[in-house]
Parts: structure tokens; sequence; C-alpha cells
């Protein structure tokens, strides 16, 4: 028995590592191809003096292709380097588009679907997108036209915030429809 210790083990393995950057002394390649600051190729060098004019330029020597022969290095501030991949890993992240999903009911009331349009119309202009579920009970499947007018009507009436990504259609049983934002909005053409 290994006491709980396996347990522990296992969930360190899980997570997906990300491959380290050998920097300066840690490179362990005996020539690399080097890369000076301004982008320039220096050619293949011994990793002795790629680390002493990366000294006399006070800049690291980063492993950036450590996969090719000679790996391939570059001269640079190595703080500045991650600080630059961590904005654009987080500037990835902020790009997303989240989906956000409203449902309906074929017979719903018109005092609920203007909350529920209102709704909608609230993610639409924040900038998401927006899936409208229309989800029938039983045999209400039967009559799925009554969906599509629904759907029809909803989308006429957001028709100045949203534009159809996705046409209505059944998956099951559900009606789906997917709606973006409209690369410009009445207000904005209004107060330009």
């Amino acid at each position: 028995m290994d006491g709980g210790n396996g347990i522990a083990r296992r969930r360190s393995n899980s997570r997906a590592r990300v491959p380290e950057t050998r920097v300066n002394r840690r490179i362990n390649a005996k020539e690399v191809r080097l890369i000076d600051v301004e982008g320039e190729q220096l050619g293949v060098v011994s990793i002795e003096d790629a680390l002493r004019i990366s000294e006399e330029k006070e800049v690291d020597l980063v492993e950036i292709a450590s996969n090719a022969t000679p790996p391939v290095c570059k001269l640079m501030d190595y703080g500045k380097f991650k600080y630059e991949l961590k904005k654009q890993r987080s500037a990835k992240k902020q790009k997303d588009q989240t989906v956000k999903e409203i449902k309906f009911r074929p017979n719903i009331g018109d005092h609920d679907l203007e909350v529920k349009i209102n709704r909608m119309r609230g993610f639409l202009e924040a900038g998401h997108k927006t899936r409208m579920r229309i989800f029938f009970r039983g045999r209400e499947i039967v009559h799925s036209d009554l969906g599509r007018k629904l759907a029809e009507d909803v989308c006429e009436k957001l028709s100045d915030v949203a534009s159809i990504d996705m046409e209505p259609k059944i998956e099951g049983k559900n009606l789906i429809m997917i709606l973006v934002p409209a690369k410009k909005t009445a207000r904005d053409s209004q107060d330009a």
C-alpha cells in the first residue's frame, strides 16, 4: 500500500504541463542556430560563444525551437518574453465569445416572451452569441411550426441588434437558432 500517496501522484500527473523553456546555461546542445535581438540570424555557433554573446549584450539566451537540428536560440529579455506570452494567452481568452442560451416553450405567454427577448437583447448588446432553444414536451413536437413562428418573431424583434448565425433547425425535441451581435446597430448609425 502506498498510504494514499498514489492519489496525489495521479492528480499531479493528470495536469497538462507546459514544456519548460530552456534559458542560458540550461540549454544542453553543443551548437545552436543563433538569432540576434533584432531578429537577424547569426548562424550556427557553439553554446559557449552564444552564452558569451548574450552576456556581452546583457540579454538572455532562450531556446525557441528545441526540436530543430541544431536547436534555434534567440537573444532576448526572457522576463519580457514571458510577460508577452502571458499577455497573448489572456488576450486569446478574452476573444473567445461565450454562447448564452435562452430556453423557450412553444406556447409561451406574451409577457414572458418580452422578458426573454429583453434578456437576449442584453446578451447581444454585450457582444455574446445567443442560442435560442425552443423545447417541446411530449407530442408538442408535432406542432414544430409553432416553434418556427416563435423563432421568426424573436428574430424580427431583435433584428436591430442581431443577425442569424444558424437558421432554426430541429435537434431531437428542440428547435435551435443561434443569433450573433450585428456588426453595427441602428443606435450606432444614429449616433454617428
